[in-house]
């Protein structure tokens, strides 16, 4: 068993989660975990999200950062259900750190939804924005979210971010999830295999812009894909579940097909840690990434977004101590 350098957890069992070694640039390790780290003395644990979206890549570039510059440390990114798995091992101390949407994280800090007590969570960084991609085929006649009625769709991976935020849209559209669609649960890759082979008529998935299976689907010979608009149900799923969802765009021709602008539901990524995590560990973690965020840029061009300025606002939870220094030292105040 992993034994966790946050003080706060029992550790990761290996065989729980698939690896990826950060060493390796982003390869999924899939040997034993331990001749990965023999030469180290503290191993950390990112916990990402699913292979087709975008935690996967971004958690396995910040790893990479971590085990060349913070010293006497190696990381791995795992391959999870994504946000609110992310929370609860984070929390348990299963993970060290976690990316989440932020409207997650909110919940978890705060005991609600998903969660059914308070999690001692801290926030590090605001990353980059999430947005939702509902995707359909032309065919399908899907123009809104309200015409799924009828229609198999798919809301996202059980315990993941985009199963909360999708079941939201749908609720805010006027949709009952349990009356007027067939519900399927599957994740990025997933979703878009199955909208290509028929087996689903739309589905929902929250992520950076590109994402790598949603690029892949929109580029497959035979299909067009077709992006839904939601710009409607923001102003209501802010005013029942808080503050942290906004408007934003999917440009046109970043996917193949897209030619206009996508209006659609926005929320921050974060990347969380305990509360009681190392205070100088989370600083140089911190260190490390804002000064080599163009190996992360490198990796997955949404890191483009990953500032000082902008990690710093919008927080949908307290900030970790560590955090806060790091701030402080660079002439900028974030609440702890």
């Amino acid at each position: 068993m992993k034994q966790s350098h946050f003080p706060n957890g029992k550790g990761m069992g290996r065989r729980e989660f698939l690896k990826l070694s950060a060493a390796i640039g982003g390869t999924v390790a899939l040997g034993r975990p331990g001749s990965l780290f023999a030469q180290t003395s503290k191993k950390i644990s990112i916990a990402t999200g699913g292979m087709g979206g975008v935690y996967f890549p971004m958690g396995g570039g910040i790893a990479s950062i971590i085990s060349k510059y913070v010293p006497n440390v190696e990381a791995a990114a795992e391959v999870t259900a994504a946000s609110v798995d992310n929370c609860k091992l984070v929390a348990a101390g299963k993970s060290d750190l976690g990316i989440v949407m932020g409207d997650v994280a909110f919940d978890a800090f705060n005991g609600t939804d998903k969660f059914k007590e308070k999690l001692a969570l801290r926030n590090m960084a605001v990353l980059y924005p999430n947005l939702m991609h509902v995707a359909t085929l032309e065919g399908k006649n899907i123009k809104s979210v309200a015409d799924m009625k009828g229609k198999t769709i798919s809301t996202g991976a059980p315990g993941s971010g985009t199963e909360v935020m999708a079941l939201r849209i749908l609720e805010a559209s006027g949709i009952n999830v349990d009356k007027d669609i067939k519900r399927d649960r599957l994740g990025a890759s997933e979703s878009a295999g199955a909208l290509k082979d028929g087996k689903i008529d739309a589905y929902f998935w929250t992520g950076g812009v590109p994402t790598a299976s949603v690029l892949d689907l929109a580029a497959s010979p035979g299909v067009k894909m077709a992006l839904v608009p939601h710009r409607d149900a923001i102003s209501i799923m802010a005013e029942k579940y808080g503050p942290v969802y906004y408007t934003s765009t999917i440009p046109k021709g970043v996917y193949s097909g897209v030619d206009v602008d996508i209006p659609v539901a926005a929320v921050g990524n974060i990347l969380i840690v305990s509360e009681s995590a190392d205070e100088k560990l989370v600083y140089d973690i911190m260190a490390a990434m804002f000064d080599h965020t163009p190996e992360l840029v490198a990796i997955h061009k949404e890191a483009e977004n990953i500032s000082l300025k902008a990690a710093a606002v919008g927080s949908p939870i307290p900030y970790h101590k560590g955090a806060q220094r790091f701030f402080k030292e660079k002439g900028i105040e974030v609440p702890g």
